[in-house]
């Protein structure tokens, strides 16, 4: 079982240099890209978050500060990108748009390396934004509900 676990990774590492890791680009709920710099190419593969499987079938697009670039599939289910076509000035901000399972995802990241968090650790901050101001517009409406209750049942007296 392990030699074919080491077997499905090491076509993917194929391209890389010794000792590189794939670091956390963007991620969703459902997918997550990881990355890494070669020589002259960033090497990117999109996982099912849930259960770091490879998304199969699954089509990349990806932007760096506004500008479509290249990114050409690999046979071992990952997707090269040129660093000449990435020629901006770091932290980049890549936006990534994975098409799979009949569903379109953009994805926004920075370069793996490039020194800053990666979009990962910021998805907590938005969950909990997010359900605060879902918890205040619940409260709102109760509020709403409740003067017009108490409205109507004065005007029946």
């Amino acid at each position: 079982m392990t030699a074919g676990a080491l077997a499905c990774v090491a076509p993917a590492l194929a391209g890389s240099p010794p000792g590189a890791a794939f670091a956390p680009v963007a991620h969703s709920a459902l997918v997550t890209v990881e990355g890494v710099i070669t020589s002259d190419t960033l090497v990117l593969r999109a996982l099912r978050t849930a259960d770091r499987q490879p998304l199969s079938g699954a089509e990349l697009a990806v932007s760096a500060d506004g500008r479509s670039v290249p990114t050409t599939p690999r046979p071992e289910g990952t997707w090269g990108v040129p660093l000449q076509a990435l020629a901006t000035k770091p932290p980049a901000k890549l936006s990534i748009v994975v098409a799979h399972d009949g569903l379109r995802e953009v994805l926004e990241g920075q370069l793996p390396g490039s020194g800053a968090a990666p979009a990962v650790s910021q998805s907590g901050n938005a969950a909990s934004t997010l359900i605060h101001k879902q918890i205040a517009w619940w409260i709102l409406n109760v509020v709403v509900v409740l003067i017009g209750v108490i409205a109507v049942a004065r005007r029946m007296s």
